[in-house]
């Protein structure tokens, strides 16, 4: 959002509440405050900034979401904002029962798009003579809901043993699940074609590491906007998706591989999606497996959905979205 508003030539300080430090202040006393800060936090950040920011400007919430309905625990925020900013339409539409002015602001990879860096696959110590699924995912964000279990289920289910074939699990912030950690390095003990990547990466390494897999899976049982999925299509590379939640409006069978769904009550050990009053995806893993085997089978496939991802998040997420809400705001561009 920075780097696109920049680019928009429209004025944008930052304020980074860990280090507590202002940067790039060429801003009005008045200028919109938007805190990329979740609900539950957000009133608890405030406390932390300076009175100046925080009063005599507009306060903006924009909030991440994975289900169609918010938990109680994020209402007592709503009297600490003027309005929500949301990264998709199925984000927005469970915060609308929040009781405040919700906008859809995608996020503008089209407009900002970040560059991988200049790394290979010799330099992640990958095969290149293989066909490399991808699935990159933070155990911070609920390893049921990112489905990992059910991706390695799928690849084997596509390609059993083939050495042809490897899965490359990239997992983030392992520090502090190891029990999830230790339950997926026990699926895979001694299955030759799935490596499970740890390390932590630049935002430019990563994405290196995305436009070096031939495929990327998302087997996500809800995503509140999928930048995983939204990375990877701006790189060109072949995408399989749960087509379920917010990733559905920007993917689709003209620019990626949907994979089949039922919906089941939103179960989550961990207790941060525990919402059995609704539902999520279960990803089906026979049209999972299906949709690996056709893209793996057939480069052209890859390459025409490749391309065709590439010029939708281009023309999606173009920062249109993002322009129409600060000037709804009240900021000149």
């Amino acid at each position: 959002m920075v780097k696109a508003l920049r680019d928009m030539n429209i004025p944008c300080a930052t304020w980074d509440i860990d280090r507590r430090v202002l940067e790039g202040n060429h801003t009005g006393p008045a200028a919109p405050l938007v805190m990329h800060v979740n609900a539950p936090m957000l009133p608890y950040a405030q406390l932390f900034m300076p009175r100046s920011l925080r009063t005599g400007r507009r306060i903006v919430g924009y909030w991440a979401w994975e289900l169609e309905v918010v938990p109680q625990t994020w209402r007592p925020a709503r009297r600490h904002v003027h309005e929500i900013w949301a990264p998709s339409h199925f984000t927005a539409n469970a915060l609308r029962t929040l009781g405040r002015k919700v906008r859809v602001v995608e996020h503008p990879l089209g407009l900002a798009g970040q560059q991988p860096s200049l790394r290979n696959r010799e330099s992640f110590g990958l095969p290149e003579d293989c066909v490399i699924v991808l699935v990159s995912f933070s155990l911070s964000s609920s390893m049921v809901r990112k489905s990992p279990v059910e991706s390695i289920r799928a690849f084997r289910n596509a390609f059993g043993d083939r050495q042809d074939r490897l899965l490359i699990l990239k997992i983030g912030h392992t520090e502090h699940y190891s029990h999830d950690l230790g339950m997926i390095e026990e699926l895979v003990k001694d299955v030759p074609n799935i490596r499970i990547l740890t390390e932590d990466l630049t935002g430019p390494d990563r994405l290196a590491l995305t436009a070096c897999a031939d495929i990327v899976l998302s087997l996500h049982r809800s995503e509140g906007f999928g930048l995983v999925v939204a990375e990877a299509m701006s790189l060109g590379r072949c995408v399989v998706a749960t087509d379920w939640s917010a990733t559905t409006e920007f993917l689709d069978l003209t620019c990626g591989l949907p994979v089949a769904y039922t919906l089941v009550p939103a179960h989550d050990p961990r207790g941060i999606w525990e919402m059995p009053e609704t539902d999520w995806a279960l990803p089906d893993i026979d049209s999972a497996a299906q949709a690996l085997r056709r893209a793996a089978d057939d480069p052209d496939l890859r390459a025409r959905l490749g391309e065709n991802a590439e010029k939708r998040i281009k023309a999606r997420l173009n920062g249109e979205t993002l322009m129409t809400a600060v000037r709804a705001i009240g900021v000149a561009g």
